[in-house]
């Protein structure tokens, strides 16, 4: 427990500041806590986010301000169906004076990367990508080039079902640690949003820095999970793959479940939310708050679901009510 009372005095100290960008994110977003608690949750656990809602719930808006409280070095790429992947990555460019070529970096080369529509590009951007996300690197020619730390995508896209969108690569979309489904604003919220929107934009105030949010992102990396706790995080990842052997009525429900990077994603961000929460330990409680956004785009609900109403949260709800903790 001693370890424990360390850490929790280190999250004591780094914490205020965490709540500071809270507050900056607060001035220009109206609501939509869960959505911020989510961004917060990823930046800590140092992951990638993938926001999925309609347009205009202000996803953009959201990042941006996290950015600009942070002050970390932001871009935007607005993805359309004639991006190219050297826009992403950037590219090398021949100089005939030196006869030599020169490297150009493209808009990956910042900390926190905005992504924006991510699903209206064509797949060979979404592949230029994937090596960014995962290896947090970029490969240039003969030249292979680390990112800025910490470096995180967050990317947001309209719901599949929309014209003019690409479903994301599988391989893709499991490297995004969570996935934050947004949804509309209560009416109080909404009435809110109409009278701010006729007033100037208060811009967030930095109240963070890169070295705050490295220091923080280690600090919870030593944030205690009990052993039973990883083991109803492995039962409940496992769930997904035969949700039938734990729920009857699910038998048939998911054509491919989650894989163990699940596991690992739930874990890093049940420590994130205990971060959040000013504690030095994890609870079960952590792990159900985070296992439906780390978990919702790792599985696939069959079509006889998606007939019966069952998508892959209503899944996800039937399971955290069956899986033991043990």
């Amino acid at each position: 427990m001693s370890d424990v009372r360390q850490v929790e005095e280190r999250i004591e100290a780094l914490s205020p500041r965490f709540d500071a960008v809270r507050a900056q994110i607060g001035r220009v977003l109206v609501g939509q806590r869960e959505m911020v608690d989510g961004l917060l949750t990823s930046l800590l656990a140092d992951g990638h986010v993938l926001l999925e809602g309609a347009p205009g719930l202000a996803k953009t808006t959201a990042i941006r301000a996290m950015a600009e409280a942070t002050h970390l070095p932001f871009s935007r790429l607005q993805f359309t169906p004639d991006l190219l992947p050297a826009d992403l990555v950037g590219t090398q460019i021949y100089e005939p004076a030196s006869g030599g070529f020169t490297t150009r970096r493209g808009p990956v080369f910042a900390s926190l990367v905005l992504a924006d529509e991510i699903n209206r590009a064509p797949a060979k951007v979404q592949s230029a990508l994937l090596e960014a996300m995962q290896e947090r690197q970029v490969t240039l020619g003969d030249q292979t080039l680390p990112l800025p730390r910490p470096f995180l995508v967050l990317a947001t896209q309209n719901p599949v079902e929309q014209e003019g969108t690409y479903p994301l690569p599988e391989a893709q979309t499991d490297r995004f640690l969570l996935k934050l489904t947004i949804d509309y604003p209560t009416r109080e919220d909404e009435l809110e949003i109409v009278v701010r929107s006729a007033q100037a934009r208060q811009a967030p105030e930095p109240v963070c820095s890169a070295e705050d949010v490295m220091a923080a992102q280690a600090l919870v990396r030593e944030i205690k999970v009990a052993d039973a706790l990883l083991a109803y995080i492995v039962d409940l990842v496992r769930a997904t793959r035969d949700p039938g052997a734990i729920e009857p009525s699910l038998a048939n429900a998911v054509a491919w479940g989650a894989s163990p990077r699940a596991a690992i994603a739930i874990a890093a961000a049940a420590r994130a939310r205990a971060f959040l929460e000013g504690r030095g330990f994890t609870l079960p409680e952590d792990v159900r708050a985070v296992a439906p956004a780390a978990l919702r785009h790792r599985m696939l609900p069959t079509w006889e679901a998606e007939a019966d109403g069952l998508d892959a949260d209503a899944i996800l709800a039937k399971l955290l009510d069956r899986v033991p903790m043990a």
